[in-house]
């Protein structure tokens, strides 16, 4: 399970420095592709899978946006030896990615904001979306 909150910067190259723990726990080679609310997700290999079968089960009139908007921008990630991916600059520019970077766990996938993005959604979710959702689901 990927959980926690790690704060790094890309470099020139448009490199990342991935979490360890998230490394360790998703594999040698991961997918990043887009994601909503304009940030990237990195899926482990096994989970990927998992999300195009259930892709292809669909039907495809209802699954060809979604796979359209996953497959068209993902990219095999495989950390070099000193921790770091390489995110295409298509994929920084979704995601409005120039140098402060966080990278979070969100259970079966991580997702890697701009800081200053990922520090907005945050307060946004404190106050308010996030306490009625988990009245909802009686937490």
């Amino acid at each position: 399970m990927l959980i926690g909150e790690y704060s790094y910067a890309i470099d020139d190259k448009g490199r990342l420095n991935f979490p360890p723990k998230f490394r360790e726990a998703m594999g040698g080679t991961f997918i990043v592709t887009r994601w909503l609310d304009d940030c990237l997700v990195a899926f482990p290999e096994d989970e990927w899978e998992r999300i195009s079968a259930l892709l292809s089960e669909k039907s495809m009139v209802k699954s060809r946006d979604v796979q359209r908007f996953l497959y068209a921008t993902a990219v095999e990630a495989s950390p070099d030896k000193q921790g770091r991916i390489l995110l295409p600059a298509n994929l920084r520019q979704h995601a409005k990615l120039e140098k402060d970077v966080t990278v979070i766990g969100v259970g079966r996938h991580a997702e890697i904001w701009n800081t200053q993005a990922w520090q907005q959604m945050n307060e946004r979710l404190r106050s308010g979306p996030i306490a009625a959702a988990m009245e909802e689901l009686e937490f």
